[in-house]
Order: structure tokens, then sequence, then C-alpha cells
């Protein structure tokens, strides 16, 4: 027995990413085999805090091509001001000095603190101090293996904006990555142009992989059975945990968030490899079939700690629940989107 859950758009246009809580959407049909559903927009759960990027450089050129690429915070020394003005006449520049150990703003502010670390004794030590400003530049001298995770982890909770001083973009991207959470930024002290270049297409991609995850909630209003049909199950190589999924739907512009069968059950040993999903066969839906069975759940916005909390069953799937779903608003071509009217088969 499958259960059918589906949704109609009156046009993309009509469906942003995002937009205020207050905004609604009633983006469902009531018949017999359909479940309407009422959209608001929530937080994208993997979101995170944007990383900061300050530039270190005597180059022109390095300043040239971080300017077009949107980074316009520039660390010069005390002694360099002059370059600094030099390139406020060409470009639009927020120019930052050092001096004596800590870092000033145009207006003679102070707005960082560098603390160097040269020695595993000194790295040990390194901890959030009252007299520290509000960011904080580590500056890492002479170290073979760079303990990012240990800086991310003295820092936590801190409340602090903490840099790391890199001299490549790899160099970069551990420091932005470590423990899952990174530090708040990187100053890419370099005078080469293909360093800014692939540091700003690691931020691309970072950005891309942030797109793709957006979701947003949606409110059962009606669940009805669809009748008998075929099932497909999406076996993966890696493993699930709780909370996790694949996207499943019949357009790309609506698809579902179909939980793993990673949870415990009474009935089945759980299968964290496994998604339990079945694509609606009704092409004039924007929907998705799901077999009627415990192990097949959608996933719902976390309240709680429980993992139980993060999924709901099918089978138990009710009135006034919340699941969640990508909405995308340009239909695809060869899995590109695209801004024109298509007809996906």
């Amino acid at each position: 027995m499958a259960l059918l859950l589906s949704s109609s758009f009156v046009s993309s246009t009509q469906l942003p990413f995002s937009t205020s809580n207050t905004d609604k959407w009633n983006i469902g049909r009531v018949n017999k085999n359909s479940c309407c559903f009422t959209m608001c927009s929530v937080s994208n759960s993997s979101s995170s805090k944007s990383k900061r990027v300050w530039i270190w450089t005597e180059s022109k050129q390095v300043m040239t091509a971080a300017v077009e690429r949107g980074w316009n915070t520039f660390v010069f020394l005390s002694e360099n001001q002059q370059l600094a003005i030099d390139w406020s006449t060409i470009a639009l520049l927020d120019p930052l000095f050092i001096k004596e150990g800590e870092v000033f703003d145009s207006g003679d502010r102070r707005v960082g603190s560098i603390i160097e670390v040269s020695t595993p004794q000194e790295l040990q030590q390194l901890q959030p101090a009252d007299g520290q400003a509000e960011n904080i530049v580590i500056d890492l001298l002479d170290w073979q293996v760079i303990p990012a995770e240990n800086i991310v982890a003295s820092f936590q909770g801190s409340g602090k904006t903490v840099f790391a001083i890199s001299k490549t973009p790899s160099e970069a991207q551990i420091f932005l990555e470590a423990l899952e959470q990174g530090l708040g930024g990187i100053v890419l002290k370099v005078e080469d142009v293909k360093a800014v270049l692939a540091l700003k297409e690691y931020f691309d991609g970072r950005n891309e992989v942030s797109n793709l995850l957006s979701l947003m909630k949606a409110t059962v209003t009606r669940v009805d059975v669809a009748g008998m049909g075929d099932r497909v199950c999406v076996d993966l190589c890696s493993l699930m945990r709780p909370g996790e999924g694949l996207l499943v739907g019949s357009f790309a512009r609506g698809l579902f968030l179909v939980h793993s069968e990673c949870l415990e059950s009474n009935y089945i040993a759980s299968r964290p490899f496994r998604v339990n999903a079945t694509n609606s066969g009704d092409q004039t839906l924007y929907g998705i079939i799901l077999q009627n069975a415990e192990t097949v759940a959608l996933v719902s916005p976390c309240k709680g700690t429980g993992e139980q909390e993060k999924a709901i069953p099918v089978t138990s799937l009710k009135v006034g629940d919340e699941v969640l779903l990508r909405v995308q608003g340009a239909a695809r071509h060869t899995g590109i989107e695209i801004q024109e009217f298509i007809v996906e088969n």
C-alpha cells in the first residue's frame, strides 16, 4: 500500500527560496489522492556563520583580483600606510594596520589582537582573555602540521572572531573546515594572484553546497492512501545518520527529504545505507508516493534532542505534522537549473 503526498505550484516566481516568516503560500490542491501543504520559510539547518577574508599583500595585482571578487579588507604594516592611501585612490578598500601586535582600522581604533604561536606549550596555553580585541589573529610560526583543531577548540563559545594567517589556499581551507566548524575567517598573506583565484573558487564551492541544502517547512493538512504501487530502494556506499536522507520527488521544483532507514524498528534491523522512496507516476502533480511502512519516514524540523523527533514515519503521519521540503523555482535541463518554461517528463 502506498501513501500519496502531492502539491501543485501556481508559478515558480511565487516561490522564493527565503522570505519573511509572515509569508505563506497555499500550494496544494484537494482531491481524493492528494495531500495539501501550507508553506512557510525556515532557516537552513546546515547554514553557518559566514567566513571572513582579509588580504595581506603588497602586490597591486593581488589587490585588484581580491577587490574584483568581493574582498576589500586589506592588512598593512604600519610603515606601509602610504601604500594603503595609494590603493584607496583606485579601489574602495577597508584598510587595517598592524602596530605592536594589534590591528587598528583607519580611524586608529583597535579591532584585533595578534597572537603568535611558535611552540606546543604556547599552543596549549592559547585561550581567550579579557584584554583581547573582538577579532583574534593567530600567527603560526614554522609549524609543519597545522593545529587548526586545537585553535577552534580553544576559542569555541568565546564570542570572538578568530582568524588565522594563511600563506596558501590549502592552509586556509584547513582553518575554515577544522572540526566541521572552522575559524571565523582567514588572513590570506600572499603575493600571487593565483592564490586569490583558488580561494574564491573554494568559497564558490562552499556556497553551492550550502544552497543545495536549503530547505523549507511544510505543514500537512491532508493524508490519503494512494493504493498499490511499485517501490524503489536506493542503497548508498556510505552510512547516514539520524536526520539525513535523500531529496525525492516527481519534479526538481519540489523535493521531499525522505529519511534513511538508520533508525531502529521493532520489525526490522536498521539499514543506515538505504532510503526507501518511490516516485510518483502522475505527471500532473508535484509530489511523491511513499510506501506505507514504519521504516519509511519524512524528515521534520528538529524540535528536540531525541532521534525519533527528527523523522516522522508515514504510518503515523497526520494533519499538522511538519516536514522539510526543497523548493526550487526553476525547471532543469540535464540537471542544470534554467529560467524558462519547460515541461518535465
